[in-house]
C-alpha cells in the first residue's frame, strides 16, 4: 500500500479496509495486540493514516482496551456468537423476504454465476467462498431496502464470521446447499420461500457451529 499520489483521508480508507479483512479472516486474531507503529510497517501507511484506521475499528468495537494489554483485537466469544446470531434470525428471514420483491435482476445473475463456479470447484479457495458468502448476505441487506436492518445485519454478520472462521473444524463449502436455495428463491422473487430458506440456512449454521465448538 502506497502514499505516492493519496490523500491521507483515501489511505486511511484503504488500511481500514485491509485490517478490517485481516479481523474478519482472523489474519489478525482476537487478543492479538494493536501495535500502531508494526502496523503502519505491515500495511506499508505512516502514522496518521494508521491512526485514523484503528480510531474507526475501535470505535466500530473490533479493537478494545484491555488493561495493560492495551488495544486489542476483540475476541468474539461463543456468547458474542450466539447473540450475533440470534439478531440475525431475527432479521435475515425479513430481509430475504424483502429483497425476494425488490430484486436487481444484474446482481443475482453475478451471484449465480460466482455460486455456479463454487459449485463446480471441490476444493475452492476458502477466501472465495467468503467472498461469495459476503456477497450474497451482504446483497439481501441492502435489497431490504431498510438502511437500519442492513447495518445491524452488517455489523452482527462480522461478529458471525470472525467466531466461524476462528474454528479448528470448518467446512470446505460452508452453506452452500442453503445458500443455492435462498438464492432460487430471490431469482424466483418468492418472499415466503426466501424468508423459510433464510431461516433453515441460519438453523444450519448454528447447529453446525454448536457441533464443533
Amino acid at each position: 500500500m502506497s502514499e505516492t499520489h493519496d490523500s491521507d483521508a483515501s489511505l486511511s480508507d484503504e488500511v481500514y479496509k485491509a485490517m478490517l479483512r485481516d479481523i474478519l479472516a482472523t489474519r489478525l486474531p482476537g487478543g492479538h495486540p494493536v501495535q500502531q507503529r508494526r502496523l503502519a510497517e505491515h500495511y506499508q501507511v505512516s502514522r496518521s493514516p494508521m491512526r485514523h484506521a484503528i480510531s474507526r475499528l475501535e470505535g466500530e468495537g473490533l479493537l478494545i482496551r484491555n488493561g495493560k494489554a492495551g488495544l486489542v483485537v476483540r475476541i468474539v466469544t461463543l456468547k458474542d456468537y450466539l447473540d450475533s446470531l440470534t439478531m440475525r434470525e431475527l432479521l435475515e428471514p425479513q430481509a430475504a423476504s424483502l429483497a425476494a420483491v425488490n430484486s436487481d435482476n444484474d446482481a443475482l445473475g453475478a451471484l449465480r454465476s460466482d455460486f455456479a463456479a463454487l459449485c463446480e470447484d471441490a476444493a475452492p479457495d476458502p477466501e472465495t467462498v467468503w467472498a461469495f458468502d459476503h456477497a450474497l448476505h451482504g446483497y439481501i441487506a441492502a435489497r431490504s431496502g431498510n438502511p437500519f436492518m442492513n447495518s445491524v445485519i452488517g455489523e452482527m454478520r462480522r461478529y458471525t464470521t470472525i467466531f466461524e472462521r476462528q474454528l479448528p473444524v470448518v467446512r470446505a463449502k460452508p452453506g452452500m446447499q442453503e445458500h443455492g436455495e435462498v438464492l432460487e428463491a430471490l431469482e424466483n422473487r418468492d418472499a415466503d420461500t426466501a424468508r423459510d430458506a433464510m431461516n433453515r440456512h441460519l438453523r444450519v449454521v448454528r447447529e453446525g457451529v454448536m457441533r464443533n465448538y
